[in-house]
């Protein structure tokens, strides 16, 4: 249990109520305190079985630490699960108890199981020391262009968009009525190109690539894979897995990937980062932009 654990306060209320019990609704409490991670992937049934109760003193038990019933009581424990309050292994267990629920159910398991495997591949195989090396590399340049065309145009700005809150050398390519080749036309060693493309390959992706090259630019790729041409010829490749049960490949390990490429960068920055990014927010505030004070 930690912090966020959404089941802690169900599993506190249980042992507060643990005298009010009847001593077979306390051999169903002691099977949920001692495996509180059963409880989001199991039937009422099964956590019967297990406790070596009937089902319905485990609903009984529900009720009478103030849920209407052992769905209500589970939700809790189904929410840690989504939040990550439980090991790989009772995720596999939830999602297989999602798809047994029917309707789009298996299609939601598809995608979840998917998202979760994207992001465990990607990042078992990126070591720390690459990110860092990358994020070096971006720190120290005069200039940083993002590129991305189709949905990966959409991740290039969104990088960049957080990145502008705190440093100005940032720029999300193609510009509006511009290409990328057209926007590297000045770029040079001091530079440093991002590019992102998965499959099919975007041609405008690989001839700014090339450009770049030919340029002297440092080059950070992010692709699907080892063969990818912005990965083979790139200072710092990062490979990413995009399977998903939908049409469009996958962003979800994108996105991660370049959030946490840019906290690297503003780890390994000059502290005035932090200050900038402050400063930036509270500029906002000031401005009347958001709807609440700082806190």
């Amino acid at each position: 249990m930690n912090g966020t654990d959404v089941s802690a306060p169900v599993l506190e209320r249980l042992a507060a109520e643990w005298d009010a019990l009847t001593p077979e609704a306390q051999k169903a409490a002691a099977y949920v305190l001692e495996n509180p991670r059963e409880v989001g992937v199991s039937t009422v049934r099964e956590i019967a079985n297990a406790a070596r109760v009937k089902p319905n003193t485990v609903v009984r038990m529900a009720r009478q630490v103030g849920f209407e019933g052992y769905e209500d009581f589970r939700e809790p424990f189904r929410d840690a699960i989504r939040r990550g309050g439980a090991d790989f292994p009772d995720r596999a267990r939830w999602l297989q108890d999602i798809r047994r629920a029917g309707g789009l159910g298996g299609l939601y398991a598809d995608l979840a199981t998917a998202a979760i495997r994207n992001l465990e591949q990607t990042f078992a195989a990126i070591p720390t020391e690459d990110l860092q090396a990358a994020a070096e590399t971006i720190w120290s340049s005069r200039r940083v262009y993002t590129l991305g065309v189709g949905v990966q145009n959409a991740n290039a700005r969104n990088f960049t968009y957080l990145a502008s809150t705190g440093m100005v050398q940032f720029h999300a390519i193609p510009r509006p009525g511009s290409t990328a080749t057209d926007d590297l036309a000045w770029a040079d060693t001091r530079d440093v190109l991002i590019a992102i493309t998965l499959k099919p390959y975007r041609r405008e992706v690989l001839e700014a690539v090339d450009l770049a090259r030919e340029q002297g630019m440092r080059i950070v790729g992010l692709s699907d894979s080892p063969a990818s041409p912005i990965i083979r010829g790139a200072d710092h490749g990062f490979v990413l897995a995009a399977d998903t049960p939908q049409f469009f490949p996958s962003s979800v390990s994108t996105i991660a990937v370049l959030e946490t490429l840019l906290s690297f960068v503003i780890a390994v920055a000059s502290d005035e980062i932090v200050d900038r990014v402050e400063r930036f927010h509270s500029r906002r505030h000031r401005l009347g932009l958001y709807s609440q004070d700082p806190e």
